[in-house]
C-alpha cells in the first residue's frame, strides 16, 4: 500500500483526477499545498504498487511528477 503524491499541470487537474478515479482500490483527493493530488493506493505487494504507478499513473496527461510513500504496516 502507498500514498502517491502528484504534481499536476493546473489546467489538467480535473481530467487527471477523473483518470485516477478509474484505478481500482485507489482513493483520490485533490489537495492544497506542495502537491495537487494524493492517491491512497491499496495493493497486494510493493511490486503491484510499482506496476500501477508505471502503467496507470505516470503516463496520464497532465501528471508532471510523483512521489511514492510506501506504507510500513
Amino acid at each position: 500500500n502507498a500514498y502517491i503524491l502528484l504534481t499536476v499541470d493546473p489546467p489538467k487537474t480535473q481530467s487527471v483526477v477523473q483518470s485516477l478515479r478509474s484505478i481500482p482500490r485507489a482513493t483520490v483527493r485533490e489537495v492544497l499545498g506542495p502537491y495537487d493530488v494524493v492517491v491512497e493506493l491499496h495493493a497486494e505487494s510493493p511490486e503491484d504498487v510499482t506496476s500501477i504507478l508505471r502503467s496507470r499513473i505516470r503516463h496520464i496527461d497532465g501528471v508532471t511528477s510523483t512521489v511514492t510513500c510506501m506504507w510500513l504496516d
